[in-house]
């Protein structure tokens, strides 16, 4: 079977099983300690239950293991249709560790910003510019909820050079970074030197999210669609290469030092 097709077999039997017991789709949330929100997805096939929510259906549900087999037969890398499955994770998760060294991180950008990136792009018509703005700006609710991610974010310090939109709104996106950056205790972020010269970023952009069960999963975004994988191996890795990003990068207070002065060159 392909990963779809086992994907709505993992989703059937779940269905069938939790309808066997007698039990609510509130009921099983409880029971599995996720939220009903999650399981309703993935009784639609929604999203990809995660080895850990498989094994917890196989206890509860008494299912000898079999939630766990179907779960590792469903693709270890789904392509998802474009950031719907990832917007969701992100919302789910208790840590984020972005890296981006061409333009600021989405969580962390202005109106203003958003919609010179977004236009830009010249992918989307006027009103789905707005659409995408509005979408975006609304994630970034994950920041200030009541047990917001720890969110660390590595930019390179070119992404504070390069005018997006002009020069108020690089100054405005500028001190909007210092503003979060001082102000919010679990929002972290980090500037790479230009003077640094080749280090592991270069290779591209991506975020490692650290789900509630202690899981990690990496994105990868593309032009047109973004990538989850959460394959142990390929994961390792990309914690490796975060780490020596990281290793590169201004303590802080440096970057937000950094970035304040920027700010005040856009002018």
């Amino acid at each position: 079977m392909e990963s779809s097709s086992m994907l709505e077999h993992f989703a059937e039997e779940l269905r069938l099983a939790r309808a066997d017991r007698g039990l609510s789709q509130a009921a099983l949330a409880e029971a599995l300690s996720y939220s009903g929100a999650l399981v309703a997805k993935v009784e639609t096939s929604e999203r990809r239950p995660s080895l850990d929510f498989a094994r917890r259906c196989d206890v509860v549900l008494a299912a000898d293991g079999r939630f766990e087999r179907i779960q590792r037969r469903i693709s270890r890398e789904t392509v998802v249709p474009w950031f719907r499955d990832w917007a969701g994770i992100e919302q789910e998760t208790t840590a984020l560790r972005s890296f981006e060294p061409l333009y600021l991180p989405g969580l962390l950008q202005t109106e203003g910003y958003a919609r010179a990136i977004l236009a830009g792009a010249g992918l989307f018509a006027a009103d789905e510019v707005e659409q995408q703005v509005t979408a975006r700006l609304d994630r970034q609710g994950v920041l200030t909820r009541d047990r917001p991610p720890l969110l660390s974010v590595v930019v390179d310090e070119y992404a504070l050079r390069r005018r997006v939109g002009g020069s108020e709104v690089m100054r405005e996106q500028l001190r909007h970074l210092v503003k979060l950056g001082s102000a919010l205790p679990r929002v972290r972020i980090q500037v790479v030197p230009l003077s640094t010269g080749a280090y592991a970023g270069l290779d591209g952009p991506f975020v490692i999210a650290t789900t509630a069960t202690g899981e990690d999963v990496v994105y990868l975004d593309g032009q047109r669609h973004g990538q989850v994988i959460d394959r142990s191996e390929y994961v390792r890795q990309m914690v490796e290469v975060w780490e020596s990003i990281r290793g590169e990068a201004l303590s802080q207070q440096q970057s937000l030092d950094l970035i304040a002065e920027m700010a005040e060159t856009w002018n």
